[in-house]
């Protein structure tokens, strides 16, 4: 279990109650302002709210990145109400080479909110050892410097739910991880042209 982990001491949440107490603390976020760190350590989930996912699978390439597209005028909007509401997002996304036929997909629709107002940086897994000793870093979130979720998934990438603290320092520690990896990371726009933007349509998933 990683030091970061909140399955020792923090709330567990089904997805349900995940969701109705993730979306008061960023309503409770947008209220008062400030930051929203995501660290995103994974290499596979299940997106069955994601047309375009569905696409994927079923093959078709070309119609994959049409619906990635489709994301586009809506996710400009949120990050317009976010920045009007004084919320900041710092997404870091790790990436393990050569790059699964997932993630080549993932790219395409994490493109779109990079270039919609995500402030996005990636970091390569390689970089990220040092911090993976006892086990790799966990998928998780903070909303300002009060809350912090641990996202919770099955080997296959399925959502089964969250933990959630309050704890203050647990939360701070998180924070300054997230920034070092963060800085470290490079720029969502400078990877994707050098590592993604030459792939053939990939085949399998």
């Amino acid at each position: 279990m990683h030091e970061l982990s909140l399955r020792a001491n923090g709330e567990p949440l089904e997805p349900e109650a995940y969701d109705k107490k993730f979306t008061e603390d960023y309503e409770k976020l947008g209220r008062h302002g400030g930051e929203f760190w995501k660290l995103e350590r994974r290499q596979l989930f299940q997106e069955p709210g994601m047309p375009s996912w569905h696409a994927y699978l079923s093959g078709d390439w070309e119609e994959a990145l049409r619906l990635a597209e489709e994301l586009r005028p809506d996710l400009e909007q949120e990050y317009r109400e976010d920045a009007a509401r004084g919320i900041r997002t710092r997404w870091t996304k790790v990436v393990e080479l050569p790059m699964t036929p997932f993630i080549q997909w993932a790219f395409h629709p994490l493109r779109v909110r990079a270039q919609s107002g995500e402030d996005m940086r990636v970091v390569e897994a390689e970089k990220v050892a040092r911090f993976e000793r006892d086990a790799p870093l966990p998928e998780v979130v903070t909303l300002g410097t009060d809350v912090m979720y641990e996202v919770l998934y099955t080997d296959n990438g399925e959502h089964t739910g969250a933990i959630r603290t309050e704890d203050r320092s647990t939360v701070a520690r998180c924070r300054r991880l997230m920034a070092d990896l963060h800085e470290m990371g490079e720029d969502f726009e400078s990877f994707y042209q050098r590592e993604v933007a030459h792939l053939e349509p990939p085949r399998g998933q």
